[in-house]
């Protein structure tokens, strides 16, 4: 694969939207999406068109890989504020940091990228990953199960 990312500072942001624990083996993402997104539009002061997809994960998450391991999948958007939150949905503030951001552009079902990213580019490079949330920017390229979707994949990384 060979994909470079770029480095960047990511300056705090304020999400609301959906969360929802689960594992890879139960992957209930596409049921948290359905719920989401027909009520998006209720969201005001909103930063942009751009949806999020992060998952927190635990420190224990990657030492040993368990596809019944559970994380926290949100799905949200970014606003200004959090002066009007919608019934039933959740705020979340994702902290500054640095992120490692890969474009991916493919099908969203292949899981390639993360396989490099995290056996190839991460274990060759200065950095390591951080516990921070992980998360992909959804943007107007965006087309679910579209091998011309395109996206990008922000991991947290600190200099090792």
């Amino acid at each position: 694969m060979g994909i470079q990312p770029r480095i960047e500072e990511l300056k705090t942001k304020k999400l609301i939207g959906y969360r929802l624990k689960m594992s890879l083996a139960n992957n209930q993402t596409g049921k948290l999406w359905g719920s989401f997104v027909p009520r998006i539009k209720e969201i005001g002061n909103r930063n942009s068109n751009d949806k999020i997809s992060m998952q927190i994960y635990d420190s224990f998450y990657f030492a040993d890989f368990n596809p019944n391991a559970e994380f926290e999948k949100w799905v949200a958007v970014e606003v200004e504020s959090f002066e009007k939150i919608p019934k039933n949905m959740e705020s979340f503030t994702l902290k500054d940091g640095a992120y490692a951001i890969f474009e991916h552009k493919g099908d969203s079902s292949d899981n390639s990228i993360f396989h490099y990213i995290f056996t190839d580019w991460l274990p060759n490079s200065k950095y390591e990953l951080d516990n921070r949330p992980h998360f992909e920017v959804l943007g107007e390229k965006y087309k679910n199960n579209d091998p011309n979707s395109e996206e990008e994949i922000w991991i947290p990384v600190k200099e090792k």
